[in-house]
């Protein structure tokens, strides 16, 4: 009984020694505390040395918990900035997070940037149809909307043969026309398409979620494969994955489209809609942009759309046409026996195609126009549309040979414009890969 009462007594000595060293060491750490500046120093309330939680920015107290004094934090944690972005806490939690948070265009609210993504070929300087048709809506957009993007579609225009040296000047004749036009690189990214990778590493991605009947049902496929005699290049059938990779590769919310191209952003918001099915919500849904201007036709013609690729030389008006050569295309525009200026696409195409010329060419309504060209003969009124044309191309002219003169500084834009662009889908493409299972 002694033997185990003294055992249990040493026990206590023990206790009692160890407890001694404890508050000795507490004191001492106490001590060294209260030395220290009190504008160097960490907290002092229960020796916590973490100022304040690791939460998100917009939770993160200016006192600290335990004891309400504030916290010096630029002399605690001088590696650590003050963050700029009020992000959402879920972003915090992972860098993907983060990616999504900013490319998603989510400052504290669940919003999407609105960015605007439109594309053209490079087939030499443009005609009208493509001016009033595109690039006058492009130099309109660019004011109105801050995130616009405009690629020259090189890589698109493989779909039909090129010679590599015809293919290098449209680039730049292309280039050159734009600008002249108003586009801006200012306000807009303006680049080549094939100087951003990712366009086609993320056609292949989202090729492989495409099936094949759907891309043979496209009346492009069949048209063109039609004109060039042959069955078709696999590059001709899956183009239009192409154009899905190039508007979702920015995250675009809207693209400025024609109607023959309604099926192809159609094709795209089905490819973002599977990939967000499979992957989780990742891609906003493109929306089209209808351009107001009715399609304008070709001058030899009227049932077919005006296109540079037209065999009949008289039928496409180029923007860079001199004064002569509108004035002998709009006198050859085929219209029909009525003399008089009316405007019935169904039942005067011909006709009907000049008033829409004149109409876009002038800013003014049809019926305007029809006002203006009473009592006038269809011979008549066709030199007054082709001086409604020439005065408007004329400046426009003049520029596109200034431009031409300095292909250094045409180079430079396209160059400039993919440095940006690749900026900006380096990111989204990079969280592409991640959500695939590339890395």
């Amino acid at each position: 009984m002694q033997g185990w009462r003294r055992r249990r007594l040493g026990c206590a000595a023990e206790r009692h020694r160890f407890k001694g060293i404890r508050q000795v060491r507490r004191e001492s750490r106490k001590t060294r505390m209260d030395s220290l500046p009190p504008e160097k120093g960490p907290c002092q309330c229960r020796s916590q040395h973490r100022p304040f939680p690791v939460t998100a920015p917009h939770h993160r107290p200016l006192r600290h918990r335990a004891c309400g004094t504030c916290a010096d934090l630029t002399a605690l944690l001088p590696c650590f900035p003050p963050p700029r972005l009020f992000l959402p806490a879920f972003a915090m939690a992972t860098p993907s997070g983060l990616i999504r948070a900013l490319h998603r265009g989510t400052l504290g609210q669940n919003a999407v940037m609105d960015r605007i993504f439109s594309g053209i070929q490079p087939t030499g300087t443009p005609h009208l149809g493509n001016y009033l048709g595109a690039i006058q809506n492009w130099v309109n957009l660019q004011e109105k909307c801050s995130s616009v993007l405009y690629s020259i579609m090189d890589m698109h225009s493989l779909t039909m043969p090129k010679e590599p040296a015809v293919l290098r000047q449209n680039i730049l004749d292309t280039t050159a026309a734009i600008l002249a036009c108003g586009i801006d690189p200012r306000k807009c990214f303006l680049f080549r398409q094939s100087l951003v990778p990712e366009h086609a590493e993320l056609a292949w991605i989202l090729g492989c979620l495409t099936n094949v009947p759907r891309l043979l049902r496209l009346p492009q496929w069949k048209m063109k494969r039609a004109s060039q005699n042959s069955e078709g290049t696999v590059g001709l059938l899956t183009y239009p994955v192409l154009q899905a990779a190039d508007i979702l590769l920015y995250k675009s919310t809207r693209v400025p489209v024609g109607e023959d191209q309604v099926l192809h952003l159609e094709l795209a918001q089905d490819i973002a809609q599977h990939f967000n099915k499979k992957y989780g919500e990742f891609f906003p849904v493109p929306k089209a942009i209808l351009s107001t201007t009715k399609k304008i036709k070709s001058l030899r013609d009227p049932s077919v759309k005006m296109s540079k690729s037209d065999p009949q030389k008289l039928a496409t008006v180029n923007i860079a046409d001199s004064p002569d050569e509108i004035v002998l295309k709009f006198r050859k525009a085929v219209t029909d026996f009525t003399s008089e200026v009316t405007y019935d696409p169904a039942a005067r195409p011909g006709v009907s195609n000049l008033v829409s010329i004149h109409a876009a060419v002038t800013g003014l309504s049809i019926k305007e126009v029809l006002h203006q060209a009473t009592g006038l003969d269809t011979a008549r009124y066709k030199m007054m549309v082709a001086e409604s044309v020439i005065q408007k191309f004329a400046p426009i002219r003049n520029e596109i040979k200034k431009l031409q003169e300095d292909k250094s500084h045409l180079i430079k834009v396209l160059e400039d414009g993919a440095e940006k662009a690749k900026e900006l889908a380096a990111p989204i493409y990079q969280e592409i890969r991640r959500l695939v299972g590339f890395q």
